[in-house]
């Protein structure tokens, strides 16, 4: 079984995190982890919100209103 901390793990050495991961992270998250993998992930919210981890599903969803916002123009 994969552990909270692994996934976190890639997407700290990759700089990113894809929609699977996260879908992933999600499920992880519904069941019993220890305090490794809660601090995992901690690290994990603090490096997307700063901006070293980039999220793919931030990106698709961006991309999305930009091109909706480029139709309406």
């Amino acid at each position: 079984m994969i552990l909270i901390r692994q996934v976190v793990q890639e997407a700290l050495s990759t700089g990113y995190l894809t929609v699977e991961a996260e879908e992933q992270l999600r499920q992880l998250l519904r069941t019993k982890y220890s305090l490794e993998d809660f601090n995992a992930f901690m690290t994990l919210q603090q490096a997307a919100m700063s901006g070293r981890v980039k999220q793919e599903s931030r990106a698709v969803l961006e991309s999305r209103l930009y091109k909706q916002i480029e139709s309406v123009s």
